[in-house]
């Protein structure tokens, strides 16, 4: 069995049950990524991992970056084994940003360092933010890949894992979620 998968289900990172997704869609299940990240080994493994696909990709990095909240502490991470900085974004009237004194050196390699990717839109919201410094994207990573793509708008993305999740519209619901309540366990505010 893959190693984070392995993670995953021994912290309960895998739910299985009805939930709304931030993109509106549903589905039979969620990866709550930090679940995995309270245990401070398992985060280490995973970032590990991370790290080591980094390298095998041939991907040099001068500067992790993670959207808050989802992102923050696997780019910490990431950064420690690879040997350098991480810093993070968040949203400040519904718009990403850059505060806390955090600087972007111009011509700097980054990355994007996320719990999970799905449509990449937290990604490339930080990805906006770090090219308006004049920085390079050069990959974006993730502890999972639930997006079903090896790149978005031309960035690689590296993950820990690679994990399907089927997703459905409100109005065309399989059978054994019809009859069920929509949990929304996400910390992004769900798109009407």
């Amino acid at each position: 069995m893959d190693k984070t998968i392995e993670l995953l289900k021994k912290s309960d990172a895998l739910l299985e049950g009805h939930f709304l997704l931030s993109s509106g869609k549903h589905s039979d299940r969620y990866i709550q990524c930090a679940k995995l990240i309270q245990h401070p080994e398992y985060c280490k493994e995973v970032s590990e991992i991370i790290a080591e696909k980094l390298k095998e990709a041939n991907i040099d990095v001068d500067l992790c970056v993670g959207p808050a909240m989802g992102g923050v502490i696997i780019s910490y991470e990431v950064a420690k084994v690879l040997g350098t900085n991480a810093i993070f974004t968040e949203r400040v009237d519904n718009e990403m940003t850059l505060r806390r004194g955090f600087e972007i050196t111009e011509g700097a390699r980054v990355i994007v360092v996320e719990d999970v990717i799905t449509t990449g839109k937290s990604s490339f919201e930080t990805v906006d933010v770090i090219r308006s410094y004049g920085a390079e994207v050069v990959a974006l990573a993730s502890i999972v890949n639930r997006s079903n793509k090896d790149e978005i708008n031309g960035l690689p993305i590296i993950s820990a894992s690679k994990i399907d999740v089927n997703t459905y519209d409100a109005d065309d619901l399989p059978e054994h979620l019809k009859n069920t309540e929509a949990v929304k366990p996400g910390s992004r505010k769900i798109i009407q």
